[in-house]
């Protein structure tokens, strides 16, 4: 699935609006969740090249159109599983207290989903920059 942006757009509300609007067509084409997340939301993804700094992304980030954006991935989430093959999917090992643990392992079974469906879920979401330490811990 290939998306550009046909014409450079100038005013943040026009990069919202079309953020917005490109992502909706996409939705309609109902990708895997997976191919949706790299083509809008991706490192490379339009949502990226529409807001090219840092702070225009944290702007973004806190709009309506990207709320859309977001319940449009939760949506795609739902149908299941990925498309195999189409990506690889790669593991990471987080250290983490056993408290934290036990409690995303209770709110999983709460959600009747799994801790690796839910963890992904918690990474999917923005989160306040105030809240990340600056410092990586050892």
């Amino acid at each position: 699935m290939e998306m550009a942006v046909a014409t450079p757009v100038q005013t943040p509300e026009d990069r919202k609006e079309a953020a917005q609007r490109i992502a909706a067509e996409m939705f309609q084409q109902q990708p895997d969740w997976v191919t949706f997340f790299r083509e809008v939301l991706g490192v490379d993804g339009l949502v990226r090249k529409l807001f090219a700094s840092p702070e225009e992304l944290a702007a973004f980030e806190k709009t309506p159109e990207y709320s859309e954006i977001q319940q449009m991935l939760a949506r795609l989430r739902e149908r299941g599983a990925l498309a195999e093959g189409k990506e690889p999917t790669r593991v990471i090992t987080v250290r983490l207290p056993k408290s934290l643990h036990e409690s995303l392992r209770a709110e999983a079974h709460d959600r009747k989903t799994s801790m690796n469906q839910l963890c992904i879920s918690k990474l999917l979401h923005v989160i306040n920059g105030e809240f990340v330490p600056e410092e990586a811990e050892a």
